[in-house]
């Protein structure tokens, strides 16, 4: 896999989300969400550049998937805003996210598991009445994913876990959108097939342009392909960086890479807190 952040360098942000840059597409400012009386997100902000795979990185709980389903608006927002170059989505009902060109591959694929693969496809391209144009991208899909285009009247349920995210990046790939919001994509794959989804999503990045938020857990391959990166804690982002300087980042390394270096006094510095709290 190609390393993308040289493209990245000199392009880090400030804790906060500032980014004063022409090309960023979409912008998430002091977002609040909530489960109930449960506050999920605590303003959090970030930005999108187009044309870019950016990682958000985060230990269970930090509040990663709420983040996406607030922005694709599965959950309501408390308070800030999500704005998608001039338009306003927070307020917008997921259908409306969709048509903007915002999608979202949840976490643990969500397949329709009784469905044939090639109607899974056709439910992605259900907000278009351009039938001609998806059945070209039907064809471009099986293009990225031939096994897909194998088992393309197997239902869903059969296949194997691989080849059920590739058929739930497929189904994302239908609705032709600008922004592609990935959910722990390695999520239960074994090495090699972390390393083809990785792959598969640089492609994208590479030919179609498309910009890609990466929700992972395995830091090390969000990291390896992404140009820019936000970490997670209770809610709320805690660093922000080229991709690059956070796999050099000794926090980062420790807490999500699994390197321990040891201090000068010969101490783990995981048993210490992290210098970001």
């Amino acid at each position: 896999m190609t390393d993308h952040t040289e493209a990245a360098k000199g392009r880090a942000k400030s804790p906060s989300g500032a980014d004063d840059a022409s090309d960023v597409l979409l912008s998430v400012r002091n977002v609040e969400a909530s489960y109930g009386a449960v506050k999920a997100l605590r303003g959090i902000s970030l930005s999108l550049r187009a044309g870019e795979i950016t990682a958000l990185l985060g230990a269970n709980g930090a509040g990663k998937t709420t983040l996406l389903k607030t922005m694709s608006a599965v959950i309501k927002t408390d308070k800030g805003q999500i704005t998608l170059k001039e338009q306003r989505l927070d307020g917008l009902n997921p259908e409306a996210i969709v048509k903007a060109g915002v999608v979202h591959v949840p976490e643990g694929r969500e397949v329709f598991p009784f469905l044939s693969v090639a109607d899974n496809l056709m439910v992605g391209a259900y907000t278009r009445r351009d039938t001609r144009q998806v059945m070209d991208d039907i064809d471009l899909v099986y293009e990225y994913f031939p096994i897909l285009k194998e088992k393309s009247a197997q239902r869903a349920c059969l296949l194997s876990g691989g080849q059920q995210q590739m058929l739930a990046i497929g189904r994302a790939l239908m609705a032709r959108p600008t922004i592609m919001l990935l959910d722990e994509p390695s999520l239960g794959l074994s090495p090699l097939l972390v390393q083809e989804i990785m792959a598969m999503i640089q492609r994208l990045n590479a030919e179609r342009k498309m910009t890609v938020l990466l929700v992972e857990q395995n830091a090390q391959a969000a990291l390896s392909i992404a140009h820019s990166g936000y970490v997670m804690e209770m809610g709320r982002i805690v660093m922000v960086d080229s991709a690059q300087k956070l796999r050099e980042s000794q926090d980062v390394q420790e807490f999500y890479l699994g390197v321990q270096g040891a201090t000068q006094r010969g101490q783990k510095r995981w048993k210490r807190r992290k210098t970001w709290r």
